[in-house]
């Protein structure tokens, strides 16, 4: 756990690691925190385009997003290669001195390709092939996409390598964004097939990891393996889990294998890809490594009343992916998005707020999609840093100032978020494990890991999203909800944490089942029964959607009851550390009360003191160690900046 001295010595904080030196390129082109958006200049002729290059020099854009969707202008034809239509806009924006994330425009592959292919596009669990006329329309594990992705990338990192506008290479475009990230094609069953072949080796380690005596499920081969397809009845939920595990790391070779060709042919470029807003859909810290920088788009709903807390977690989980190293913002919306059934607008103010609680969270960029709204196309009223009506309109007026603000702020980019002592334990396969099916409840994983990290949020406590493998020695509490799915290993790493001195918050449902979704033996939650102190016989999930323990005392204290008597919180002394378990979820209210509580006994306090409540502060700290507040108030959109 971190120390008074290091919390407290000349008022500097405990920061993450700095930004490690492959992001030099990146860096070396910006002035301060990046700042643009996508620009999609296909889209317009050349009437527009010189206009584009002043207005952004007007609204101080310093980056952009160039080519997400240009495969099918680059290679009309197959093998045949055309970057001339691009060639100018590089030229123009490094004249301008703005900086170019160039995509590999794979993210929706050209027309010809699934007419000479069919077998590219991706099929549905009930045999439906999607088709194009959308976007990524492939299948993640066709080698035929990837040959062409391949050399298509190949084609353009020989060509943009010396350019001076190139900063950043950006992989493809939101991986896993939309159904197509599934596939139950014959070369997916095939991928899949090998993938369990090389996790479990023999057919015999399979049979016994997915529990396939039950329903008469025993495999004698790899080859009568599906993916999980349309099913009488509820289908083995390993097979389920596993499938999930097979789709992550699929999407994450397509990304390798442009990486690959990216860093043969251009080594000192570093290079990203976008991470739509948390989900469940990709295992984020898997991938973590294999980007030089994390990168994020967000888009909160403004008929939301949660947006804010839930924007605030998913930044945490961003600074979280890479150890606390800053991150960027490459989409967020000017105003009103497209794609939801009622697209409410931001009110005057709000995108500033929203930029600002990015730059708080870590971010070194914030761009916006789009630069231009589109005339055509299925997300032309997705609103834009020039709307349709052009500069002379309130957000682009905003746009401009947002601009020149953060500008003003060079010492700002590059600059780490300070340590938080507060850590939220997150981990994708239990997320996908906790959310099959036949369990006792419906239960949501983002939901309740919100509801453990809103209190903190709300008391201006700085918290990490962690992976279950993280170094936990650096915090004072460390919050775990819904921890369903553990192996034994991980678990001892808990109790370990606990038995040094730390200080752990546990909720409800946790410590069921190993990594192969079989229950723990031994009584609920067997790994965790010395640590927390209890026995948990049944659970009893309410028809109001509430859920309740039968909890036993074994050593812990009860701190809160049910209305039948029985334990629902306790609290136990497990070496020099506490345990707390939550057997139920409290309301927010006394949520926020317990959880002032647990943090208050682990001398875990706010990032300044004093704040009115609904002020909350962020911590950044410069590379002379000098810490920079960020304050931010919802309710009014205020946004004050401090430093020292």
């Amino acid at each position: 756990m971190s120390t008074p001295e290091q919390t407290e010595a000349s008022g500097r904080l405990p920061a993450h690691p700095a930004v490690p030196p492959r992001l030099a390129r990146f860096y070396d082109k910006l002035r301060a925190p990046g700042y643009g958006g996508d620009y999609n200049p296909e889209q317009w002729g050349p009437q527009v385009h010189d206009e584009d290059i002043r207005l952004m020099r007007e609204a101080g854009v310093s980056l952009v997003t160039l080519g997400i969707f240009g495969w099918a202008r680059s290679e009309p034809v197959p093998g045949e290669y055309d970057f001339g239509w691009l060639d100018g806009h590089m030229d123009r924006l490094a004249g301008a001195g703005i900086a170019v994330s160039l995509a590999t425009m794979t993210a929706s592959p050209p027309p010809w390709l699934p007419e000479r292919h069919p077998e590219t596009l991706p099929v549905l669990q009930d045999g439906t092939t999607l088709y194009p006329g959308s976007r990524q329309h492939w299948c993640p594990s066709s080698p035929v996409y990837r040959e062409h992705a391949t050399r298509l990338v190949a084609e353009l990192a020989r060509h943009y390598a010396d350019h001076p506008a190139l900063a950043l290479w950006h992989i493809g475009n939101e991986f896993g964004c939309h159904i197509s990230r599934h596939c139950h094609c014959p070369v997916s069953t095939e991928a899949f097939r090998r993938w369990l072949r090389e996790r479990y080796g023999t057919v015999d380690a399979l049979n016994d990891a997915w529990s396939t005596d039950f329903w008469s499920q025993r495999y004698t081969g790899f080859e009568q393996i599906l993916t999980p397809r349309t099913a009488p009845s509820f289908r083995n939920p390993i097979q389920q889990l596993d499938y999930q595990r097979f789709c992550s790391d699929e999407l994450l070779a397509c990304y390798l294998a442009e990486r690959e060709v990216l860093d043969r042919i251009t080594p000192g470029t570093p290079v990203t890809t976008n991470f739509v807003p948390v989900a469940k859909t990709l295992d984020l810290f898997s991938w973590a490594p294999h980007l030089d920088v994390v990168s994020y788009d967000s888009y909160p709903d403004p008929h939301d009343a949660s947006a804010f807390q839930r924007t605030a977690f998913s930044y945490d989980v961003m600074r979280g992916l890479r150890g606390g190293q800053p991150w960027l913002l490459l989409e967020q919306a000017p105003s009103a998005v497209n794609w939801r059934r009622r697209n409410g607008r931001k009110p005057s103010g709000r995108m500033r707020l929203d930029s600002w609680q990015a730059v708080a969270h870590g971010a070194d960029a914030v761009l916006f999609f789009q630069w231009r709204a589109s005339r055509g196309g299925a997300e032309k009223f997705h609103s834009a840093m020039v709307p349709h009506g052009g500069p002379d309109t309130r957000i682009h007026r905003e746009v401009a100032a947002l601009g020149a603000e953060l500008a003003g702020h060079a010492d700002l980019l590059g600059s780490v978020p300070a340590r938080a002592e507060v850590a939220l334990l997150l981990d994708w396969p239990n997320w996908w494990a906790l959310e099959l099916d036949a369990h006792p409840a419906d239960l949501d994983m983002l939901g309740t890991a919100l509801a453990h990290h809103k209190p903190f949020h709300d008391a201006s406590v700085a918290t990490d999203v962690v992976p279950v493998t993280a170094d936990l020695a650096p915090y004072k509490l460390l919050v775990v909800p819904n921890l369903y799915s553990v192996s034994t290993a991980a678990a001892a790493r808990l109790a370990a944490y606990v038995h040094g001195g730390g200080t752990l918050v546990m909720s409800f449902f946790s410590g069921i089942t190993d990594e192969h979704d079989r229950v723990h033996l031994g009584g609920y939650p067997a790994p965790f029964r010395e640590l927390l102190g209890v026995r948990v016989e049944e659970f009893d999930p309410g028809a109001d959607g509430s859920w309740a323990e039968v909890i036993h005392l074994e050593g812990a204290e009860a701190v809160e009851s049910f209305d039948s008597g029985g334990p629902s919180v306790t609290r136990h002394s497990h070496g020099a550390g506490t345990a707390w378990y939550l057997g139920t979820r409290p309301r927010p209210a006394a949520m926020r009360e317990l959880m002032d509580r647990v943090r208050a006994e682990a001398g875990v306090g706010p990032v300044l003191p004093d704040l009115p409540e609904g002020t909350y502060a962020r911590t950044r700290v410069t590379a002379d160690g000098t810490p920079v507040h960020v304050l931010l108030t919802e309710a009014t959109g205020e946004v004050a900046v401090r430093r020292g």
